[in-house]
């Protein structure tokens, strides 16, 4: 009977050592939500929930959050497809902006975009002359939004678009299938999978997200109060438990969103191997 070769050398203590870092990072943390949030009774957590502040900042956080990601599913794609794509002067400079809203401190992002969105900003105060305000109102959480989400789906992207053969776009040129239909029918299905991978990243982060959006939201209550400003409210209150009930609920968001986009994913596999 031959001796079964492991993969990887030293298995079980490296992955000891990723339970170890996993529980650390992920683990205890989402469990200590729900060690606070049991705290609370049923009746006392759907109270919490259902205030019609926080049912506002809801309704906020969760939409911004989708029109951003949506956006950013578009422009990602636009992005990703020109920096494969083509060639031009500064093309890696672009390319490592792209990383900036990683680098950059979320709330130096949220100064900086306030500033110039706002009235008497180079920006705001063009759209202000049109009658349009963006700094204060949720279009202005979107923008900041769209700032912070971008990469997600243009490094998703990026990469399918590089392994591409464009042996099979020359193939449909040649059979009489016009650069629309290339794109719809060769390039789309091999890329969805990639935009719902960075649309979900995006949608998660978004969800999550408060530096970059603090200033520029305004924070008014029903209006542009973010999620993530409501349970900063509770904590500064040492109200740990509303706290963590409003966070589990955006928890529980997140993962649902994660897990459509997962099962889309798994479908689109499937219907890309049946085609093959």
């Amino acid at each position: 009977m031959k001796k079964k070769v492991r993969i990887i050398p030293g298995f079980g203590l490296t992955m000891g050592v990723t339970l170890a870092i996993l529980s650390i990072v992920v683990l205890i943390p989402l469990a200590s939500l729900v060690v606070f949030t049991a705290k609370l009774s049923l009746s006392d957590i759907v109270e919490v929930i259902t205030r019609k502040r926080v049912l506002a900042s809801f309704r906020v956080s969760l939409l911004t959050a989708f029109i951003a990601s949506a956006v950013n599913a578009v422009m990602g794609v636009i992005l990703a497809w020109v920096l494969v794509r083509y060639d031009f002067p500064f093309k890696r400079l672009l390319d490592g902006l792209i990383e900036l809203p990683f680098a950059l401190p979320t709330a130096v992002a949220g100064i900086s975009l306030t500033s110039l969105y706002a009235d008497t900003g180079f920006m705001g105060g063009l759209f202000a002359k049109a009658g349009i305000k963006i700094a204060y109102t949720q279009l202005g959480i979107i923008i900041a939004l769209i700032f912070i989400g971008i990469p997600f789906v243009v490094r998703t992207v990026q990469p399918v678009l590089e392994k591409l053969d464009p042996l099979y776009e020359e193939a449909a040129g040649i059979l009489g299938a016009s650069r629309g239909q290339i794109f719809r029918k060769v390039i789309l299905p091999e890329l969805r999978p990639a935009i719902f991978t960075g649309f979900g990243l995006a949608f998660g982060r978004c969800l999550g997200e408060y530096g970059s959006v603090v200033f520029i939201a305004g924070n008014k209550p029903f209006e542009t109060e973010i999620t993530p400003l409501m349970i900063m409210s509770e904590l500064q209150e040492y109200d740990y438990s509303s706290a963590t009930a409003i966070a589990l609920v955006m928890l529980a968001a997140a993962f649902l969103i994660l897990f459509i986009v997962n099962l889309i994913q798994i479908r689109n596999s499937k219907i890309l191997k049946g085609g093959h």
